[in-house]
């Protein structure tokens, strides 16, 4: 099969042939018709992630048809559709059993613990406590448009942060995951504030609802302005990059009893972070993490997008072809992107 090929960390990226994967046991093979471009590739292919074993194939953001299924999967055929989480729960540890696939310690996560989706087809293990069926009105480019950023953003929002109607978000840093967080929190009926140095980048904000945008360019302090902006603070801030600043900053702009979310991955030289702990002390603040999310909330956010609440679509910035996808992985480096760029053509 034709593939992204990795074979050293920050290195070139390579379009080449490589062997067809094996289906294991409790998984698939599935053919990717679809797979979005993600920063948590570029932290693989930085090697900030140290799960990712060279020579490797990056993706995770995956969407398509199961082309092979193992012996032992049940739920599955030749033929669905399909999407996945990035975290694919073992389906049987305490924490799988509680319902909490996201945080399962021997969890698999494709383009990481193995070769992922830039390429034509990939294998999935735990298949049956995983693979999420795609509505038929759902296209491929949207369901990978879901991908990590997306789903991730709804359970940060949705069942982490728990926004309620009329409640002020702040959301630092408006790439993939920072767009989605203010979609989902505006169907939600919050009052949302986007974050972010450039201002396409707000603009695009603006276009998804948020009710302001601060510019935090040439490194300006955008606190106060939040501060003012929701007289007080914010109710719920979301660190949607995963950067020191961005993450102090979205937890010094809370109002007392507010709740700060980390979304975006702290990895390489921000793998360890201080936090204004006094802060958090003395305003009684809340601190969350986000890790993905389970295959069987899928149902809540797809009903949403069924609704017409939710149109990930509109996330999306282009579509490209395999060929193409190195080129906008690397351009990551510079905070390139612009919306969700997906592979279509393979």
């Amino acid at each position: 099969m034709k593939a992204v090929l990795m074979e050293e960390f920050a290195g070139p990226l390579t379009i080449t042939q490589v062997a067809d994967p094996t289906v294991p046991a409790d998984g698939v093979v599935i053919e990717v018709k679809a797979n979005g471009i993600c920063r948590s590739d570029w932290h693989a292919w930085m090697g900030h992630d140290t799960d990712v074993a060279l020579p490797h194939v990056p993706g995770h953001e995956l969407a398509g048809i199961v082309a092979e299924t193992g012996a032992d999967v049940r739920n599955w055929r030749r033929g669905d559709r399909v999407t996945v989480p990035f975290c694919c729960g073992c389906g049987t540890c305490a924490e799988c059993s509680s319902g909490n696939q996201q945080v399962c310690p021997k969890q698999y996560q494709p383009g990481f613990s193995g070769w992922g989706s830039f390429a034509q087809y990939v294998a999935i293990p735990y298949a049956d406590a995983n693979l999420v069926r795609l509505p038929e009105q759902l296209g491929f480019v949207a369901a990978a448009s879901l991908g990590c950023r997306f789903m991730t953003a709804f359970r940060g929002v949705v069942d982490q942060g728990k926004v309620r109607g009329g409640e002020w978000l702040a959301v630092h840093g408006c790439g993939g995951v920072g767009l989605s967080v203010i979609m989902i929190a505006v169907a939600k009926g919050a009052r949302v504030i986007g974050i972010d140095i450039d201002p396409r980048k707000l603009e695009l904000a603006r276009d998804l609802g948020a009710a302001a945008v601060v510019n935090a360019g040439g490194g300006a302090d955008p606190v106060p302005a939040i501060q003012q902006l929701t007289d007080g603070g914010a109710h719920v801030s979301v660190d949607a990059l995963g950067h020191p600043a961005t993450s102090r900053n979205s937890i010094r702009c809370l109002r007392r009893r507010g709740r700060h979310v980390q979304i975006g991955l702290t990895l390489g030289a921000h793998s360890d972070i201080s936090i204004p702990m006094n802060e958090v002390i003395a305003r009684e603040l809340t601190i969350l993490g986000s890790h993905g999310m389970q295959a069987h909330r899928y149902d809540a956010m797809l009903g949403m997008i069924a609704a017409g609440a939710l149109d990930p679509a509109r996330l999306l910035g282009r579509t490209v072809s395999l060929e193409e996808s190195p080129a906008e992985l690397e351009g990551m480096t510079n905070y390139a992107q612009q919306g969700v760029v997906v592979i279509d053509r393979f």
